[in-house]
């Protein structure tokens, strides 16, 4: 199934896509947008554009595992996206994602208006691995 994951944010929203056999997960791309509105327009978009049967959203928990604002914003995201596109939306914990996808160009010495640029989508790629190695890992088992 084709998956795509969001990483959503206030100003910068990174998008990744799996392939259908769900082993391949890349970057599609950054939404560079500050209306909450005009980001669901293009993440709809987005999901029609690459043809996917499921939206997974990074879900910012605390780490204490409570949910703040902006883990209650992405529920309403993940309301919205399911309700325009009919489309299974899945909240998935994205604690340390971005932080994986800072030691991951840092490792590959990426700096500066380059890492800025990218660091998004590499966290919803992150984040979509993360999900595309539980999908494999519950099917292994059953």
């Amino acid at each position: 199934m084709k998956i795509m994951a969001v990483d959503f944010g206030a100003a910068r929203t990174g998008l990744a896509v799996c392939d259908r056999t769900e082993f391949l997960a890349s970057p599609v791309g950054v939404i560079h947008e500050k209306e909450y509105l005009k980001t669901v327009e293009k993440i709809v978009y987005a999901a029609k554009e690459y043809g996917v049967q499921a939206i997974i959203i990074g879900y910012p928990k605390n780490m204490d595992g409570t949910v703040g604002e902006k883990g209650k914003k992405c529920e309403d995201l993940a309301n919205k996206l399911h309700n325009i596109t009919g489309l299974p939306v899945t909240l998935w914990d994205e604690r340390q994602s971005t932080m994986q996808a800072a030691n991951y160009l840092s490792e590959a010495n990426v700096y500066g208006k380059k890492r800025k640029s990218v660091i998004d989508e590499v966290a919803a790629t992150i984040l979509l691995e993360s999900y595309m190695a539980y999908r494999k890992n519950q099917a292994d088992t059953n």
